[in-house]
């Protein structure tokens, strides 16, 4: 029973895309009309069995005429035959020499109903890969596959709101809106993907009509947390800042314990001039964090900045010496500290904070100039 074993490159072979691969030759070498059973990651915790399939063709050919072969590399999905090279050295444990036999194999997936060996649910098995992929970020294969599973199912409601938001991280927003479009024809009334419609619309321009979706979601869900969230947010970026404010205000009540919530509160405050009631939204939102790893840096540093406006100068640089305790090779805030130090008259120690910034980046004018201004006071 041949059994062929795919591994995350092989992404076109889940989609179809892909009907060929070359292996090394079995001591019974393949031949047309064989069948095979295909396992993705067959000797890990994620093995699973992806397909049948029917040799179409074999082509037999030694790894002297594949090893530098770059073409044939390519067309397996490899960047060159060095690539190439490396997988089957880790595929065979190493063991890949001169006078090996190498196989070219096509062959043609099977419709579950032939399989002969167990049957698995092809678009659940497809959604899975997906979305593990799309959970580490791996969007360009991901949408691959939601594309196939699309395939086999065009109608489900699921698949469609997650290629939709698998777009968006691509940056193809009008493709995006047009899978949640297709959703909401199924389930119109769905306010998780108006909210994403919205999302997708703010983030290719179209904030008034980002508005007019959010409107129908919170219609339907005045409550959603994610809704009111996304809602405040749209009503900012329209200059709209007290209805942003009453909607920021009623989601604290609902979603207290969420930092984001009072980050974004704060950020709007700050941009109305509330200065003392945007730094008690960053206080609140660094409470309720439970500990630094969950702490937001952005939001400590624009806490500090807060501070600075309200010439707190002491407690803007605990501030930015908080958010450089969790991103310490953040340039934006070690300027803010070292401008924070100068005010203070702390130069020789602003100073070392410039040169922090110049260490890893030695073009950055600002630390440069603002280095030679406190060296006049040393």
């Amino acid at each position: 029973m041949p059994i062929l074993s795919f591994s995350s490159n092989d992404i076109d072979v889940i989609t179809g895309k892909k009907t060929r691969t070359i292996r090394k030759a079995w001591k019974n070498p393949l031949k047309k009309g064989d069948r095979l059973y295909c396992y993705w990651n067959l000797v890990s915790k994620e093995k699973m069995k992806i397909f049948e399939a029917i040799v179409s063709d074999v082509e037999d050919i030694s790894f002297e005429d594949i090893k530098d072969n770059d073409e044939l590399a390519r067309k397996e999905g490899f960047k060159d035959s060095k690539d190439m090279f490396r997988e089957f050295k880790k595929m065979y444990g190493g063991r890949v020499g001169n006078s090996d036999k190498f196989q070219v194999i096509y062959f043609e997936k099977l419709a579950i109903d032939e399989w002969k060996g167990d049957k698995i649910d092809e678009k659940a098995m497809i959604t899975k890969r997906a979305d593990i992929l799309f959970d580490t970020g791996k969007f360009d294969k991901s949408t691959m596959c939601y594309d196939a599973a699309l395939k086999i199912d065009p109608k489900d409601v699921y698949l469609l709101n997650k290629q939709g938001d698998n777009l968006s991280r691509l940056g193809e927003f009008s493709k995006a809106i047009e899978c949640y479009d297709n959703a909401l024809k199924i389930e119109p009334d769905n306010e998780y993907i108006l909210n994403n419609k919205a999302i997708a619309l703010l983030n290719s321009g179209q904030i008034e009509e980002a508005l007019k979706i959010s409107n129908i979601a919170y219609n339907y869900s005045p409550s959603s947390p994610i809704v009111l969230y996304w809602r405040g947010f749209i009503l900012a970026m329209l200059g709209r800042y007290d209805d942003a404010l009453k909607v920021y205000d009623k989601l604290i009540i609902i979603d207290s314990e969420n930092p984001e919530v009072w980050n974004s509160r704060g950020n709007l405050l700050s941009d109305m001039g509330m200065l003392e009631e945007a730094v008690k939204s960053f206080d609140k939102a660094v409470e309720v964090c439970l500990d630094d790893s969950e702490m937001d840096s952005g939001a400590i540093n624009r806490m500090g900045n807060a501070y600075i406006d309200l010439g707190k100068l002491d407690d803007a640089l605990d501030c930015f010496n908080k958010a450089i305790s969790l991103e310490k090779n953040n340039i934006d805030f070690l300027l803010n500290k070292g401008v924070v130090l100068m005010e203070l008259g702390n130069f020789k120690e602003a100073v070392d904070s410039f040169n922090r910034v110049l260490l890893i980046n030695p073009d950055n004018e600002d630390a440069f100039f603002l280095k030679e201004e406190c060296l006049e006071y040393l």
